[in-house]
């Protein structure tokens, strides 16, 4: 069954800080533009975004596809009329950038909301946006919308949707994998791809070209089109944005036939700076008045070595004894080896650095912004019998290498920072010699995690692990066991996991006040149709100096 889709509001709608293009219900929120879009035009073609937020700053992007390099002027202002911009400029949008254009606007207020656009030469204005500045000094509350893994071929983009329906925060974060790589086929399959969903390309991307129509499609998502259009976000790559499993060297998704790697990864690099509205640095931090510190940190392509894989671990072991022996081998050794990298040396000196700058200006959080989970999550041993019958041999497969990863004291996701523990180390005795803080936002996995953190037995903080927007996660694969079954399950054996959830689609919104975090995860009612209904709500907080969560 396919939904019909509203009718498309007009892009000139008015914006209101309070109601969002005089939103007058939920209906509206799903009305704003078509749901498809098969070409993408001239002039601008993907309405607006802006990101980097500062406290006098924000950085501005637009897309506008002339007949040659076009002068666009952006004006900010404080009301939507634009009858006084408190900043101008220009900038150029170039078929050499795929015609996206950002421009940096300066000289702004903190703690404020402002109004954009962009002007042709002709006269043409694009789409008004709305965005924010970050506070300065002294601040009561600041609450973000935290969003990854979203599959556009899997269903419908709602929990964007939600959040701008919801319109109570003051910042979008994406931790990653904003777009996936794969072709037609692969992922969703062809039995779980949304036939109202159409990948351009139809292949896998390999060349900027390729990544660049991803992008294009992906942001013809009218969802993701208001997202954009209403919050300034700050947003890191995960590895689909280049490949499954990417590392700085290589990834699992990339093969010899497809060319060197430096050149695919520095393709997928330059699409994504062209395409959102992101500073061009691998990892940055934004002071938000001195509720916190928000670091935006790479732990995919700048300093990673590569994954170890549990069926490498295994290979040639034939019997029980021998597993175990392989296993115990690779866990007190190369697992165990204290100078991998997960961030790199350079980055990883600069993360700890500013971790303690931040905590001597007196900032009340120290919050990284990244993409894999850095808590320690080991799978439940007695899983597959928990799962019965009727498994695909390579789950089955995966799932008996897992469950005796967990009997030799192992995790199963070494693509994680439980593949890089002595990484993880590092960065936790930072975190404590800083006095830090620290709460850890994370992808990647698809469900929903929260953990207390600890180093040799001393707490560090806290960490909340979003749900993806729209990929699948265990009840994909996983569906013979009840998600609560799976989630005591996962608790049980992991004694940082304090709760999961692992079978609906969402978002998160985290609130940070001087003395407290809080974190609320929305769960969507489902993909297939569009919608922003939802099937229930958790919250969970952690005082500030507890290192702690409270459930």
């Amino acid at each position: 069954m396919h939904t019909t889709e509203p009718a498309a509001q007009p892009a000139s709608t008015a914006l209101t800080r309070r109601s969002l293009f005089t939103l007058a219900g939920a209906g509206a929120a799903i009305a704003a533009a078509p749901a498809a879009a098969t070409g993408f035009g001239t002039g601008f073609t993907h309405s607006v975004a802006s990101g980097e937020p500062a406290a006098n700053s924000v950085l501005l992007w637009t897309r506008y596809v002339g007949g040659a390099e076009t002068a666009l002027t952006w004006q900010v202002s404080e009301s939507e009329s634009f009858a006084r911009p408190v900043a101008e400029g220009s900038i150029t949008a170039s078929p050499s950038r795929d015609w996206c254009a950002k421009g940096v606007a300066t000289g702004l207020q903190p703690d404020r909301w402002y109004f954009y656009r962009f002007l042709a030469p002709d006269g043409t204005a694009s789409p008004t946006g709305r965005t924010r500045t970050l506070p300065e000094g002294p601040s009561a509350k600041f609450r973000m919308a935290v969003f990854s893994c979203s599959n556009f071929g899997f269903g419908w983009f709602n929990a964007y949707a939600h959040a701008v329906e919801a319109n109570d925060c003051d910042l979008a974060v994406h931790l990653g994998d904003y777009i996936y790589e794969y072709g037609k086929g692969t992922y969703p399959g062809a039995g779980e791809a949304h036939p109202d969903r159409a990948l351009a390309p139809d292949a896998e991307i390999v060349a900027v070209a390729d990544y660049r129509l991803r992008y294009a499609t992906y942001r013809a998502d009218p969802d993701l089109q208001r997202l954009h259009q209403v919050l300034p976000m700050i947003a890191v790559w995960d590895d689909h944005e280049s490949a499954n499993d990417s590392w700085k060297d290589g990834a699992q998704n990339h093969q010899s036939e497809e060319g060197a790697w430096a050149v695919r990864k520095a393709a997928a690099m330059q699409a994504y700076r062209e395409w959102l509205p992101v500073a061009d640095t691998p990892y940055s931090a934004y002071q938000v008045g001195d509720l916190a510190t928000l670091f935006r940190i790479d732990t995919r392509l700048e300093g990673r070595d590569q994954q170890f894989r549990l069926e490498n671990v295994l290979e040639g072991a034939k019997d029980p004894q021998a597993l175990m022996t392989a296993l115990a081998t690779f866990r007190d050794g190369a697992w165990a080896d204290a100078e991998r990298q997960l961030l790199g040396k350079a980055q990883e000196a600069w993360l700890g650095e500013a971790l303690a700058a931040s905590k001597r200006a007196g900032t009340h959080w120290q919050v990284l912004v990244q993409q894999v989970l850095m808590g320690n999550l080991r799978t439940p041993r007695d899983i597959l019998r928990a799962a019965g019958d009727g498994l695909p041999d390579y789950v089955r497969t995966r799932l008996q290498a897992a469950a005796a990863a967990s009997s030799a004291g192992l995790p199963s996701n070494m693509d994680a920072w439980d593949g890089y523990p002595a990484a993880r180390a590092r960065v936790f005795k930072a975190a404590l010699e800083a006095d830090a803080n620290l709460v850890v936002l994370a992808g990647d996995t698809h469900n929903a995690w929260a953990f207390d953190l600890a180093h040799e037995g001393t707490p560090v903080g806290v960490e909340f692990g979003g749900n993806s927007v729209s990929s699948p996660g265990f009840e994909s694969y996983l569906s013979s066991i009840s998600p609560d079954t799976l989630a005591a399950s996962l608790v049980a054996e992991n004694p940082q996991l304090k709760w999961a959830e692992t079978a609906r689609r969402g978002y998160m919104t985290v609130e940070l006040t001087p003395a407290r975090v809080t974190t609320e995860y929305r769960f969507m009612a489902g993909v297939k149709q569009r919608s922003i209904q939802l099937s229930g709500t958790k919250r969970l907080s952690s005082d500030k100096g507890s290192a702690k969560l409270t459930v």
